[in-house]
């Protein structure tokens, strides 16, 4: 058990399974350490890590977190949403990280003609590293397929006649158009996700589940706060109405008399990240001075 500082309470420690490699495993270390929940390893090649002294990281294939969680080798655990509906495995979402975009998807070669699922003809064959996925879709569309399961690059398999379409992870889709595919059909979209045993399984218990919502507290305030901007500006009060309209904020902007301040007010609010200079140019065009755009580190509602 430890103390977590501000928190008032022991927290006991509980051990959270990471992508030990890729691009996966950087946003999430990212994360963590913005988080104030930073790494810290003996070594390079350490398995595990201290997180804030208040968790333990195991670091493992991000296609076995699902199984180590839900067989409680970890409390918790990151990884792809796609990984863990493969996986079959019965476990809880508590937190959706928003980044690792992707989806599962169809695809069949671009010279074959073939643009949508309802041209496939008979039973074709499907190259995957998501046979349990794979079965589920086409089982409900009613097709039947035979899966050729692969651990890796499917795109090539139509080319070497092992397979007629290929189910697989794509972002973009041009790895798709590279390799000479065409996608037909969506079957999941995928984001990275912290998750859990169900509370019903009896894996944890009230301390531990405190343990993790603070944990989830923690992340989401980052998550939350990385598309938002913290504005300031010095407000003509002839304007206020106005830029209440411009500035609507979480709930509605902050307004503070100015000492000595006249006719203005200064004005505070959160913004999104992506109309900041629109937002400033609408301020400029009421008659407003002084604006100020900073970063937020952690947003909580």
């Amino acid at each position: 058990m430890r103390d977590t500082p501000g928190m008032g309470y022991a927290v006991p420690m509980l051990r959270i399974a990471l992508p030990n490699k890729g691009r996966l495993s950087e946003d999430v270390r990212e994360l963590f350490n913005d988080a104030g929940l930073e790494a810290r390893m003996v070594g390079e090649r350490a398995l595990s890590a201290s997180l804030g002294g208040e968790f333990e990281a195991i670091f493992v294939r991000a296609q076995d977190i699902p199984e180590f969680v839900a067989d409680g080798a970890a409390d918790a655990g990151v990884t792809g949403w796609d990984l863990v509906c493969e996986s079959g495995r019965e476990l809880e979402q508590l937190l959706d990280m928003e980044f690792g975009q992707c989806r599962l998807a169809v695809a069949a070669r671009e010279e074959s003609g073939i643009a949508s699922i309802e041209q496939l003809n008979g039973s074709p064959r499907v190259a995957t590293a998501f046979p349990r996925l794979s079965r589920e879709y086409f089982r409900r569309i009613g097709r039947q397929v035979e899966i050729v399961p692969v651990s890796g690059a499917a795109e090539i398999a139509p080319h070497l006649g092992i397979a007629d379409i290929v189910v697989d992870l794509t972002s973009t889709g041009s790895t798709f158009r590279i390799n000479g595919l065409r996608e037909l059909a969506t079957i999941l979209e995928s984001t990275a996700r912290l998750i859990t045993a169900p509370a019903a399984s009896g894996a944890r218990d009230e301390e531990k589940t405190e343990a993790l919502n603070a944990l989830v507290m923690a992340l989401a305030s980052v998550i939350r706060a990385r598309d938002k901007r913290y504005l300031m500006a010095n407000v003509p009060r002839a304007k206020l109405e106005q830029v209440r309209d411009v500035l609507p904020g979480l709930k509605g902007p902050t307004v503070v008399d100015i000492l000595d301040g006249g006719s203005y007010v200064a004005v505070h609010a959160v913004v999104s990240a992506g109309s900041v200079y629109r937002t400033i140019s609408a301020l400029k065009a009421l008659g407003c001075e002084g604006i100020l755009v900073t970063r937020i580190e952690r947003l909580m509602p």
